[in-house]
């Protein structure tokens, strides 16, 4: 699994765990979120990007703008907002 990802899992898995949401492996470079055995986001490391499907359109972050720490607290803060 690339650097990215882990790093990326190791931020979030927590939070999003006491939020009812699981995550699952997706291949090498990839993982699913998932709540009630429902996909609801997938993110995948694409090299030089990381793409991020959710709510059906697909978001694209350059990897060196975006550092784990950054994506995980915009994908935190929308799980956050969903849960209030």
């Amino acid at each position: 699994m690339s650097e990215y990802i882990n790093e990326l899992k190791k931020l979030i898995s927590e939070e999003l765990k006491s939020l009812g949401y699981r995550i699952m492996p997706r291949g090498q470079n990839s993982f699913r979120v998932i709540k009630n055995g429902t996909v609801v986001m997938i993110v995948e490391d694409k090299g030089e990007y990381i793409e991020m499907s959710y709510g059906g359109k697909r978001y694209s972050y350059d990897k060196w703008y975006t550092k784990p720490n950054h994506l995980a607290d915009v994908i935190l803060r929308l799980y956050r907002q969903q849960s209030q």
